[in-house]
Order: C-alpha cells, then sequence, then structure tokens
C-alpha cells in the first residue's frame, strides 16, 4: 500500500488529512515529519538543521494552516487550534467563532512576501530576538543596570532582595531621593522576581 499523500493536493489539504487522522491533534514538528515521510512536494525536503530551511519549513506549513482555519471555518465542518506544540481539529460550534481582534500571526503567515523576502541574516535576527525574550531580554537586563548589578554574577532572590532594600534606602524621598526613582526601582524589582526565585 502506498501511503504517499496525493501530490496534486494542495499543502493544506494534505495537512487536513494528517490531522483528520490524529484526533489528539500533532505538534509541529510531527506534522513536519509525517508531511517529510509521506512525501509531501510542498516542503523543503532539506535538513531541519539549516536555520533558513527551518524557517521556509515553518512557514510554508504555517501559511497552509491558516488558510485551512479560514477554509474550514467558512465551510462550518471543523475549528483548527494553531500552535507549535498541539495542531489539532476541532468540532465546529455555531456561534463560537465570535467577532474578533485582527490576527496578527495569520497576517503575517498569508502574507508570502514575508517568505519570499526574509534572508538568512533576517532569519538569525529573528532567533536572536526571540531568544532575547525567552531570557527576559530587555527589560530583565535593564533592571539589572538599574540595580547595578551585572547578569554575570551569581545572582539569587536574596541577593536581588538586598540590593533592592539598598537602593530604597538610597533613594526614598525621604532621604532626598525622588519619588520617581522609587518607583522605577520597585518596578525593576517585580520585574527581576519574575526570573530569579
Amino acid at each position: 500500500m502506498n501511503d504517499d499523500l496525493d501530490p496534486s493536493q494542495d499543502l493544506a489539504d494534505q495537512v487536513l488529512q494528517l490531522l483528520q487522522a490524529a484526533p489528539d491533534g500533532l505538534a509541529e514538528y510531527a506534522l513536519i515529519q509525517q508531511l517529510k515521510a509521506r512525501h509531501s512536494g510542498h516542503l523543503p525536503n532539506l535538513p531541519l538543521t539549516d536555520k533558513l530551511v527551518l524557517f521556509r519549513t515553518h512557514f510554508l506549513l504555517f501559511n497552509a494552516l491558516y488558510r485551512l482555519r479560514d477554509q474550514l471555518r467558512q465551510a462550518q465542518t471543523h475549528l483548527l487550534e494553531i500552535s507549535p506544540l498541539c495542531i489539532r481539529l476541532l468540532p465546529y460550534q455555531p456561534g463560537s467563532v465570535a467577532l474578533s481582534e485582527r490576527d496578527e500571526l495569520r497576517d503575517y503567515y498569508l502574507d508570502m512576501s514575508q517568505l519570499r523576502d526574509t534572508d538568512e541574516r533576517d532569519v538569525e535576527r529573528l532567533l536572536t530576538s526571540f531568544w532575547t525574550r525567552m531570557q527576559g531580554g530587555d527589560e530583565k537586563q535593564a533592571a539589572l543596570e538599574l540595580f547595578e548589578l551585572n547578569h554575570e554574577q551569581t545572582l539569587d532572590l536574596p541577593r536581588i532582595k538586598q540590593r533592592y532594600r539598598q537602593m530604597v534606602s538610597l533613594h526614598h524621598p525621604d532621604r532626598g531621593g525622588s519619588t520617581e526613582r522609587l518607583q522605577s526601582i520597585n518596578l525593576a524589582m517585580e520585574i527581576l522576581e519574575r526570573y530569579y526565585r
């Protein structure tokens, strides 16, 4: 028996076929692997270790997913849940698709110029930006700088709280400091409490 996907089918139709066979849904990576294993001609048949290949594969899949989601909503047959960790078909429920705000991710993935105009440097910037945000990035760094702490030091919450108390003592309005500076110190402490335990 030949398990290959029909090459005349659009990628969205091939994805629908695979999702119908997986009622619990599939992670993005698993879906990509199934498409490649069943010889979908719509995705690059190259290793995902190359960042540009990874970006293009991801983009093409998500473009197909958002197109499929729109088709299914219009036909009122299914809802499509889209997330890198779980992509799955859900039963259509009338009234479950209310007016919503503009979906910026949908707009991004349906704009094929994003795929066409993105080069290797752009992908590197996207990945760097993603990892910076995941690690706290700008807000965490700004809070550490306000506390005059270096992220390369061994830091934990007790050390940061000690520095917070010192900063409050130095900059409290009752001691000649400003209310604005004290508010910045309090905000920095709230930020750092999210990253250190």
